[in-house]
C-alpha cells in the first residue's frame, strides 16, 4: 500500500497516480507517521517495504511450488534489502538507484525473442513463458563480484526447457542473453559506464544446467523493476553480473558472445566469471564476502565457497585452468 497524508488523514494513492516520485513521497511519509506512532509496525512495516519499492505499482503475488532440491537451508536476505541494494546500471551506478528510478520500466506488453542458430525460432510473450514450464520457488545464494552476498528466493524453472522448444543446432555452442535498450526507460544509458545494450552469455552446456533459471519472480510475487522485471536469468555459481536482467533477446550462437564488463574491462571481467575464492580481483580478495543483513560492527565477513557453494557444477570445467578462465 502506497499512502499519504491529505485533510482526511492518511489515505492510499490509486494505482492511477503511482510514479517513482510517489512512491519515493509514501516512503517518507511511511516513516514518519511509523515515528509518531500513527502506524504499527511489525507486519504492516514488512507489507509496506515491498509495496514502496516494488516499483511496479502493487505488487503481484507469484505461485510457485517450493522445490526442496533447492531449499537452502540459509537465512533469508530481508525483502527490503534485496530490492534497495541493487547493481542495474541502466537505471544507475549508485545501489539505491534502481529502486528510486526503475519506476520507468514498463513490462507489459513484453516479448523475447529466441533465435541464433536454432531449429525452431520464436518469439514469446510474457504469458507464453509463464506458462511454458511449472514455475517452481528455489532459494539461492547471490554473490556479487564486489564481495558481497544475498540469498533470495527465486521464482522460475530450468533455462533448459525453453532452449529444449528451440531445438539448438549442432553448431549451437553459447547462449548470449540482450537486455533491453531504451533510454526513454532506462536513464542509465545515457552514461558511458558500458557500451549498450548490455550482453551477457554463458556456455551452451552451462545454459542447459538445471540450475540456470529463468527467472520471472522472487518473495512470492513477480520481479520488481530494480531486480530485472520482467524476465532475467539467474545462474548462481557465477558473479552476479552473469545474471542477465530484463532480457529481449535469447541468441544461440557458435562464437563466444562479446559481453558487457568483460568488453569493458577483460582483465578484471573474464567471460565465465565462476565464484572461485583463489581467484582474486585485481582490486580486491574475493576470499571472504559480505552478507548483506548481516551489518553489524563486530561481524565477521564469511569465507567465500568455492562456485558459491554449488559444486554440482565442477563437471562442467573438467580440465580447465580457472585462473586462465576466469
Amino acid at each position: 500500500m502506497l499512502i499519504r497524508t491529505t485533510s482526511h488523514g492518511v489515505t492510499p494513492i490509486p494505482a492511477s497516480e503511482i510514479t517513482p516520485r510517489a512512491v519515493f513521497e509514501s516512503r517518507r511519509e511511511f516513516i514518519r507517521q511509523l515515528a509518531v506512532g500513527s502506524i504499527a509496525g511489525g507486519t504492516l512495516l514488512e507489507m509496506a517495504s515491498r509495496e514502496a519499492f516494488a516499483q511496479s505499482g502493487t505488487a503481484q503475488k507469484l505461485a510457485a511450488a517450493m522445490n526442496p532440491a533447492y531449499a537452502l537451508m540459509e537465512k533469508k536476505t530481508a525483502y527490503k534489502d534485496a530490492t534497495t541494494y541493487n547493481n542495474f546500471y541502466e537505471f544507475g551506478t549508485d545501489k539505491a538507484d534502481p529502486a528510486q528510478t526503475a519506476g520507468s520500466l514498463k513490462t507489459r506488453p513484453w516479448t523475447i525473442t529466441i533465435d541464433g542458430e536454432v531449429k525452431k525460432p520464436l518469439t514469446l510473450d510474457l504469458d507464453a513463458l509463464l506458462k511454458l514450464a511449472p514455475l517452481e520457488e528455489r532459494i539461492y545464494r547471490l554473490r556479487c563480484v564486489e564481495g558481497w552476498s544475498m540469498v533470495i528466493p527465486w521464482i522460475g524453472y530450468s533455462l533448459s526447457a525453453l532452449l529444449k522448444k528451440i531445438e539448438p543446432t549442432g553448431s549451437a555452442r553459447y547462449v548470449e542473453f540482450t537486455t533491453l535498450d531504451d533510454k526513454k526507460q532506462m536513464p542509465g544509458l545515457h552514461s558511458p559506464v558500458l557500451d549498450w545494450p548490455y550482453v551477457e552469455g554463458l556456455r551452451l552446456d552451462e545454459a542447459n544446467h538445471p540450475l540456470t533459471l529463468l527467472t520471472l519472480g522472487m518473495y512470492g510475487e513477480v520481479l520488481p523493476n530494480q531486480n530485472g522485471a520482467p524476465v532475467r536469468i539467474t545462474v548462481p555459481w557465477k558473479y552476479g553480473f552473469k545474471s542477465a536482467k530484463s532480457i529481449v533477446r535469447i541468441r544461440l550462437t557458435r562464437d563466444q558472445p562479446r559481453t558487457a564488463w568483460n568488453n569493458a574491462a577483460p582483465h578484471e571481467y573474464g567471460f565465465y566469471s565462476n565464484v572461485n575464492p583463489q581467484v582474486d580481483h585485481p582490486r580486491w580478495s574475493q576470499a571472504s564476502e559480505r552478507r548483506i543483513g548481516e551489518d553489524g560492527l563486530f561481524t565477521r565477513k564469511r569465507k567465500t565457497l568455492m562456485f558459491n557453494g554449488y559444486s554440482e557444477v565442477a563437471s562442467l570445467y573438467s580440465g580447465m585452468d580457472l585462473k586462465k578462465f576466469f
